[in-house]
């Protein structure tokens, strides 16, 4: 008999990841709570014909990595985990935080160095899966961790976190397949638009996506999923945005935060709290200090912030705008080992215009 952890699997085999006979799959988890999906995952890829290879953490490596490692040890990149790069057909990587504040206190200078080391490793990613030779998918399972990060209680987390992924229905893959219909139907008509600009609080910002690719996201790279998205053009980004959500990364959060851009770069930040995070990860690279994509979050059984990256960047009424690194796949160039995607609610009266005629309104799309 089928239980929940064999029909979460089944979207993240079958259909987020299309796993095929003889594929090299390689299936990754932060912690031991993830011990059920990661059993029920490698199972259905042994019944596709696949070959599983698992990498399995206990949740404060992290964290131990950071404290004592050295700056020779921050700049080196095993060549075990450089080679699965080059060589797997799919990653599946799943979260299980066991404390999500685990990296709160790490030296900021050694996390920024150790972006730098690991950038090439991202790069690669997104080059191999631009060019269709690498599916990956990330996705969770519920802890007290992240059940407490968006207070809530266990069973509250996990009941949201199965609606969230369409779980509860008979049939998810057909609710994500409905869902692409309606997304796909607005990135071609983005396809078209020359300049973005949103307008809300504090925010009033224009966006070149001339000749960039919109894309549709329905639970192939995230799960949970919805969102259109694009990676605007590299110098072609200006004026001032305000993000009224907390805005979460790597167990840090920064409160506020309100940027100005110019020509495509962040020329002025600011955070009511966590001002020295931002501006630590805004020096991370010659790259940081871009913008890598602009988006819509479309998933309406996610309302408020989580705590969880995954799953507020698709709140559904609000816009994610990422500094750092591109998706290749839309046309983007910018290169950074940061890609942190920073949350704005419309429902409080944000407005979208596409070459000047309002297409959005209060968190909804009205083409």
């Amino acid at each position: 008999m089928e239980n929940i952890w064999d029909k979460y699997a089944k979207v993240l085999v079958d259909y987020s990841t299309n796993v095929q006979k003889g594929e090299l799959v390689v299936i990754s988890t932060s912690s031991i709570k993830s011990k059920d999906l990661v059993r029920a995952i490698y199972k259905r890829v042994l019944q596709k014909g696949a070959n599983p290879v698992l990498r399995t953490g206990f949740g404060d490596m992290a964290e131990i990595f950071m404290k004592y490692a050295s700056d020779e040890q921050l700049d080196y990149v095993d060549p075990m985990t450089k080679l699965e790069y080059e060589k797997a057909d799919v990653f599946i990587s799943l979260g299980a935080p066991l404390n999500t504040k685990a990296m709160a206190k790490a030296d900021l200078n050694k996390m920024s160095r150790r972006g730098k080391a690991t950038k090439p490793l991202s790069e690669l990613m997104l080059s191999r899966a631009a060019k269709g030779e690498l599916k990956w998918v990330i996705a969770d399972v519920p802890t007290h961790a992240l059940a407490q990060e968006a207070n809530m209680s266990l069973d509250e987390y996990t009941e949201f976190l199965f609606k969230s992924c369409y779980l509860d229905l008979e049939d998810p893959v057909a609710k994500l397949k409905e869902l692409d219909i309606e997304q796909t139907r607005w990135a071609e008509y983005l396809n078209g638009v020359k300049e973005l600009r949103i307008v809300g609080d504090k925010t009033d910002i224009t966006f070149n996506v001339e000749g960039r690719k919109w894309i549709s996201c329905s639970g192939l790279n995230n799960y949970p999923d919805g969102e259109v998205f694009t990676s605007p053009v590299e110098d072609g980004i200006n004026g001032e945005i305000f993000f009224d959500f907390p805005q979460n990364y790597r167990g840090n959060s920064a409160k506020d935060v309100h940027l100005r851009i110019e020509k495509g770069q962040v020329v002025k930040a600011e955070a009511s709290s966590g001002q020295e995070f931002l501006e630590a990860m805004l020096n991370m690279d010659e790259g940081s200090r871009g913008i890598g994509e602009i988006a819509f979050g479309t998933n309406f059984e996610v309302q408020d912030v989580t705590g969880n990256i995954l799953f507020d960047e698709k709140i559904g009424g609000a816009i994610h705008m990422a500094v750092g690194a591109s998706y290749p796949e839309t046309g983007g160039k910018n290169v950074s080992g940061l890609h942190w995607d920073m949350i704005k609610n419309m429902k409080n009266g944000g407005k979208a215009y596409a070459d000047g005629k309002l297409i959005y309104e209060n968190g909804r799309f009205i083409i």
